[in-house]
């Protein structure tokens, strides 16, 4: 990971503090883009976006509480840092909870603001990653038959051959077939690396039958 292909997301409505945030980070040679409010930031949001916001958690019309409970229902992964003059406990408590990275009070220093960008960055590719695999697993369940994935609950509960065709009611052999079939549509190679994708899909037995 390189901060150059990462981007922070300045929102704040005091325009001096914008600049000031702003300056400190381009120093790094991290590239930013600044916003006056929540709403101005939603505008454009893209939801593959790399990087963090670091945002001011009073502010008029829609405050950053408000902004990450949004950001939270659309599945974003970027990084909250809060930033403010006179944050409370409750406030720090509740975005904590709600997944914000820091929260820091103003002024920050320089040598502060952009360690918890780093640790953002590392935190928004840990998330993108796990995203991916995310994704790869739910399409890996949509390719599959009502039959495979009968077999596929019993397969990553450890149950053998054997033990599956006398659950289904089907032959050993037929068995064999599905499960062939299940792991070439998976693309693992073995059967730990089927049992990780169905994990990585945060899928269980019900939802696996029901598709």
């Amino acid at each position: 990971m390189t901060a150059g292909n990462y981007t922070v997301f300045i929102i704040d409505d005091d325009a001096a503090v914008c600049h000031s945030l702003m300056l400190m980070i381009e120093q790094e040679g991290i590239s930013v883009q600044v916003f006056d409010s929540a709403e101005a930031f939603l505008k454009q949001y893209d939801p593959d976006s790399k990087g963090c916001i670091v945002a001011d958690i009073n502010m008029p019309g829609m405050n950053g509480l408000q902004l990450q409970e949004i950001l939270n229902n659309r599945g974003g992964v970027l990084p909250v840092i809060f930033l403010t003059g006179y944050g409370t406990i409750p406030q720090s408590v509740k975005a904590i909870k709600a997944g914000a990275l820091d929260f820091l009070t103003k002024p920050v220093t320089r040598a502060k603001l952009v360690a918890g960008i780093r640790s953002a960055f590392s935190e928004c590719e840990k998330q993108q990653l796990t995203d991916k695999h995310h994704r790869k697993a739910k399409n890996f369940l949509s390719k599959l038959t009502e039959r495979e994935k009968e077999v596929i609950v019993l397969v990553v509960q450890g149950l053998s051959n054997k033990e599956i065709a006398t659950s289904l009611g089907i032959s050993h052999r037929t068995v064999e077939i599905h499960r062939s079939h299940i792991m070439h549509k998976s693309g693992a190679t073995s059967l730990l690396e089927l049992v990780q994708i169905v994990n990585d899909a945060d899928l269980n037995e019900q939802n696996l039958s029901n598709g």
